[in-house]
């Protein structure tokens, strides 16, 4: 029988937050983070916006930055090469390696079996993008390819994590904070319906070269995406940036409303013991395409609750602090648990 593991030796829960630029990675940094999670500036990642990401050199002034705080950082390569674009994806690898991150977060199997065959020591893990969800396909991937850590898809309640994770030696890492996607991650197709540009090969969900910002006669504003209308504001209302998803359409009634997804904000701070004891081992803040402040305001509240809660589990409550920031910073209308306690 194996030695029961005291409170006190436990890991602790890893912060992993997002930087899209050098403000935002030194600001997740500064704000506690233990890692950060970033991307090249091409179509290898599922963040590829314009004006974003890294290109190996400028990463290189952040890794200093990172080392100097004893931090570490995890190179996204979460998108899925058509054809014979694979080069581009192996060369990511590569590049990733030869920078030193600490772990590669790959989505698609071909590029997996390159990283784990090139590369036999690099710590891989499954991005949430493969969207895999049960323990059977996760230890799949650990028998292939040796993966070390699975971001879940945003699909699985507490209880179904703690199962999947009774069943699985590989570490599991959950969604936070941020944006909430509608729970397809790797599969999702309507930016490519409207735009011809698909996330899962360009990187980028509506794509920011197809959104237009058209004035209306009443001072509002309508917001197209490929000559699409998606949204049109009042005067005095504003919106999150433009995915088919968070779509405001007028129906037949003449109000108008979100057809698909409301734009709420994932926030699991009311469950963070139960997340931990069921088995993540970190916590991913969304939102390599948002600003230094978010990144730093996000961070630094997931840092203080995850510590809050290892110095008294059964004293862990949401302070009131941290509500505030949250409302002040998300994007979304409202908050939400996403499927965490029920689906």
């Amino acid at each position: 029988m194996g030695r029961l593991v005291r409170k006190s030796e436990m890991k602790k829960a890893e912060v992993v937050s997002p930087a899209g630029n050098i403000a935002s990675l030194k600001a997740a940094v500064d704000a506690g983070a233990d890692a950060v999670y970033l991307g090249f500036n091409d179509s290898t990642n599922a963040r590829n916006f314009e004006g974003l990401n890294f290109t190996p050199a400028e990463i290189k002034d952040g890794i200093k930055y990172i080392r100097s705080k004893s931090r570490k950082f995890y190179v996204a390569i979460n998108t899925f090469p058509q054809g014979d674009t694979y080069p581009r994806w192996y060369k990511a690898v590569d590049n990733a390696v030869d920078l030193g991150a600490d772990a590669i977060i790959i989505a698609n199997l071909g590029i997996l079996r390159y990283a784990r065959q090139r590369y036999p020591l690099s710590n891989l893990h499954l991005s949430t993008q493969a969207s895999s969800s049960n323990y059977e396909s996760i230890n799949f991937y650990k028998r292939h390819f040796g993966i070390k850590r699975v971001v879940l898809p945003r699909v699985l309640t507490v209880d179904e994590i703690r199962e999947l994770k009774a069943k699985t030696e590989v570490e599991i890492e959950v969604f936070a904070l941020g944006g909430l996607c509608i729970n397809i991650e790797g599969r999702c197709y309507l930016s490519s319906f409207l735009t011809g540009a698909s996330t899962n090969t360009e990187g980028a969900c509506s794509p920011s070269r197809f959104v237009r910002f058209v004035p209306e006669s009443n001072n509002g504003m309508s917001i197209t995406l490929n000559n699409v209308t998606l949204n049109r504001l009042g005067a005095k209302e504003s919106s999150p940036y433009p995915t088919c998803c968070k779509g405001r359409y007028i129906r037949p009634d003449g109000e108008v409303a979100y057809a698909i997804e409301d734009p709420e904000s994932l926030n699991v701070l009311s469950i963070v013991p139960g997340l931990i004891e069921a088995g993540a081992s970190a916590f991913k803040i969304e939102g390599r395409q948002r600003t230094k402040t978010y990144v730093s305001a996000m961070t630094g509240v997931l840092r203080e609750a995850i510590d809050s809660y290892y110095r008294d589990p059964k004293g862990y409550t949401v302070r009131p602090e941290w509500a505030k920031k949250t409302v002040a910073t998300f994007e979304g209308t409202r908050e939400t648990l996403g499927s965490y306690l029920v689906k």
